[in-house]
């Protein structure tokens, strides 16, 4: 899957963390590992310029969507048998979701996770513009995002515990003989 991310916001992000929460939306959705995703993450006068001119709206807002034309509109890229295909374009404003993020009561990254994964969404088809629509999307949106940060704390728990077992390992002499450079150990002996 390739996923291709710019920020053009000024606004130190971590790049990876949101390449991984889409990602892992699009898996879950069962999207080609084909597909194509961009993401952008822009200042609140692009933003603003780009709420007015597709959406008709005044003002920056926290992400827009912008899914591919060559799409069939009949059926969304989730749907079985469906190959390769260029999703689009999401793109995310940092400091407007910064804002939001405090209101809310976590962290900017947070906030651009759910961000990240309401926009995937929106590639798919998925909307929330009648309540039937909005519960469905929510809904998954929610457990999406769960089980993301359910699978990151988990890596991040083995990764610790690797680092903790190669501290120790190394304290008693144990170290692996393998090292980083070379996985395979060391060659043979002449």
């Amino acid at each position: 899957m390739s996923i291709e991310i710019a920020n053009e916001s000024g606004v130190g992000v971590d790049e990876p963390s949101i390449v991984a929460a889409a990602r892992f939306a699009l898996d879950r959705m069962g999207v080609s590992p084909l597909a194509e995703l961009s993401v952008l993450l822009v200042e609140l006068d692009v933003m603003a310029d780009l709420h007015q001119r597709w959406m008709d709206l005044p003002g920056p807002t926290d992400v827009m969507a912008f899914p591919m034309d060559e799409l069939d509109s009949a059926r969304r890229p989730d749907a079985a048998g469906l190959g390769p295909a260029l999703l689009g374009d999401i793109v995310l404003c940092p400091e407007f979701a910064g804002d939001q993020a405090k209101k809310a009561g976590h962290s900017l990254l947070d906030e651009l996770h759910l961000l990240t994964v309401h926009g995937v969404l929106h590639l798919l088809g998925y909307d929330h513009a009648e309540p039937a629509e909005e519960r469905e999307m929510f809904t998954l949106q929610n457990r999406i995002l769960g089980d993301f940060r359910t699978a990151a704390a988990e890596a991040a728990r083995q990764s610790a515990q690797r680092e903790a077992d190669s501290k120790l390992l190394g304290a008693v002499g144990l170290e692996d003989s393998a090292g980083p450079e070379d996985p395979a150990g060391p060659g043979p002996t002449t």
